[in-house]
């Protein structure tokens, strides 16, 4: 089980294996051809209320990946359409934030990881 995580704005490579986009929104500017998406999970991203809460503020990182936890833990199928994904190869989670610290991919691959 192989899992990477890359900006969206970042060149997609073969080595990526499945690019699932694990944003809400659509990356500003950017087209479906140059994302080289294979996989929109628009509902495995957090909430509209958390995402906007959270404002990619890294004083509220621990809190947003503790409430994020806790939505993903309420949303089992979207996480194991990524599973199953996994068990056939790479799996790059794409994410948009300019912050590649503090992202909802970096939370999922923690989860995905255990």
């Amino acid at each position: 089980m192989k899992i990477k995580i890359k900006r969206v704005y970042e060149k997609p490579s073969k080595e990526d294996g499945t690019r699932i986009l694990v944003d809400r929104l659509w990356a500003r500017g950017l087209t479906k051809e140059k994302a080289a998406i294979d996989l929109w999970l628009k509902d495995i991203a957090p909430s509209t209320e958390l995402r906007k809460w959270f404002a990619h503020d890294p004083k509220k990182w621990s809190e947003f990946r503790k409430k994020y936890l806790q939505e993903l833990k309420e949303n089992k199928e979207q996480v194991s359409i990524i599973k199953e994904h996994l068990k056939k190869g790479t799996v790059t989670l794409v994410y948009g934030a300019k912050d590649e610290e503090h992202n909802e991919a970096q939370v999922l691959e923690e989860l995905l990881n255990r």
